[in-house]
């Protein structure tokens, strides 16, 4: 049975009792989320090394952080230092979207080494094969598909990203569209292509009930992709990104009739006043399945700062009910990011996700704020490197006045408001 069944007969996993005991909730909590379906619990049966981590409504905002190869950037080595890296900043979990070497050998590293929930998009694996056995993505066949998400599962693969709302319908959607920007998701366009080639329907969606055979198999949370996402905030919320959407929430419906855990994609490029709307109506559309967001990015003009966008974004989209942000560094649209542009990524989206969290009223989010004014007031150096989201880089900016005698930085020194506000109390 997958936690979802178990829940659904009244009983309370070891697993669900220790995503309780993370998230400071009681493990009855956990259960009826997970038959209301507003909470998922990533851990494949397989992959039993890492603790489960919980998803949803009333939970702490949870990271992503993607890594992954490509066939401009191959370093296997490289991409293990990055998943190190994601997990010591804080990532919860970690998507593999390698597209160059062997991506079984890559993921089953990536497995090995992690000790967060791994999420992959498996439909990459069956393109780069097709590509690697000198034939078009386009040959590619429901069995290659499916073979690959048998394979995933096997794995170990904790949740996967599957585009089966991009269908005749929502893609029919799309063409009656002026977008400036088409297609700006990977999966999505691979899928389209290969409907429009092949003059069939998404197998996906076709066959779907193949892939939740697989995914209840390994107990394997289904993400619903959003395949036909904006990449371009003036292509936000149009028909075809609602097509999807409607799709969507069928799929997720006929996913918990089967035992099957299933969480919900979100929209990349929104405008700062339709961020809101856009969770709402994914939960009300979705029946309050978790959302998980790419960003959002609010403007498309800040290359080189995207990690920041997406903050403001992720910030934004988490008070309104997003449960799990995917972050975005610096690097997005540029290039593959770099070690530095991963960690930056991290930490960006974790404070976009603890911003969400005092909004949200998340037990414990604020008290972490009270008490770092307290050490402020106090001058404990300490304790504010310790509170802090950051505390590497808090350490390395940290300049404390020796005019002041410690009490204060040197912006201020002497001149230290909390400083002068003691002294007129006499404290």
């Amino acid at each position: 049975m997958t936690q979802l069944e178990k829940a659904r007969k009244g009983l309370i996993t070891q697993e669900m009792k220790i995503a309780a005991r993370a998230e400071k909730v009681a493990p009855e909590y956990i259960r009826q989320g997970l038959v209301d379906g507003t909470i998922v619990i990533c851990r494949n049966i397989k992959h039993i090394a890492i603790k489960p981590l919980a998803i949803g409504l009333g939970l702490r905002t949870k990271i992503n952080a993607n890594i992954g190869t490509s066939k401009d950037h191959m370093d296997l080595s490289l991409e293990i230092k990055k998943l190190k890296i994601a997990v010591d900043a804080g990532a919860d979990a970690v998507m593999d979207l390698s597209t160059g070497g062997n991506l079984a050998v890559i993921r089953k590293k990536v497995m090995k080494e992690s000790t967060v929930a791994i999420g992959t998009v498996p439909i990459y694996q069956a393109a780069v094969k097709m590509i690697q056995d000198k034939k078009a993505i386009s040959e590619m066949t429901a069995d290659d598909i499916f073979d690959v998400i048998e394979e995933n599962g096997q794995d170990g693969v904790d949740f996967i990203t599957v585009h089966c709302g991009v269908t005749r319908l929502s893609v029919a959607a799309l063409k009656s569209q002026k977008r400036i920007l088409g297609i700006v998701s990977r999966g999505g366009s691979m899928t389209a292509n290969w409907m429009d080639c092949n003059k069939k329907e998404n197998p996906l969606y076709e066959e779907y009930d193949r892939l939740l055979e697989i995914a209840h198999r390994y107990d394997m949370v289904l993400s619903l992709g959003d395949g036909l996402r904006p990449g371009a905030i003036d292509d936000a919320t149009d028909q075809a990104q609602l097509q999807e959407l409607l799709i969507l929430g069928k799929l997720a419906a006929r996913a918990r009739a089967a035992g099957v855990q299933v969480m919900i994609e979100g929209p990349g490029h929104v405008p700062l006043t339709e961020i809101e709307a856009n969770i709402k109506l994914q939960k009300e559309i979705c029946q309050g399945a978790p959302f998980y967001v790419l960003g959002p990015l609010p403007t498309d003009i800040a290359p080189g700062y995207d990690h920041i966008t997406s903050a403001i974004g992720g910030a934004i989209a988490g008070a309104a009910g997003a449960d799990f942000l995917c972050y975005v560094t610096p690097a997005e649209h540029l290039r593959l990011p770099t070690l530095d542009d991963v960690r930056d990524g991290v930490i960006a989206a974790r404070i976009a996700a603890h911003i969400a969290d005092i909004a949200k009223g998340i037990k414990g989010a604020r008290a972490k704020d009270r008490k770092m004014a307290q050490c402020r007031n106090n001058f404990d150096w300490q304790g504010q490197v310790d509170l802090s989201i950051d505390p590497q880089k808090t350490v390395a900016l940290l300049e404390k006045s020796k005019s002041a005698k410690d009490e204060g930085c040197t912006m201020c020194g002497e001149l230290c408001a909390i400083k002068l506000g003691k002294k007129k109390h006499g404290k």
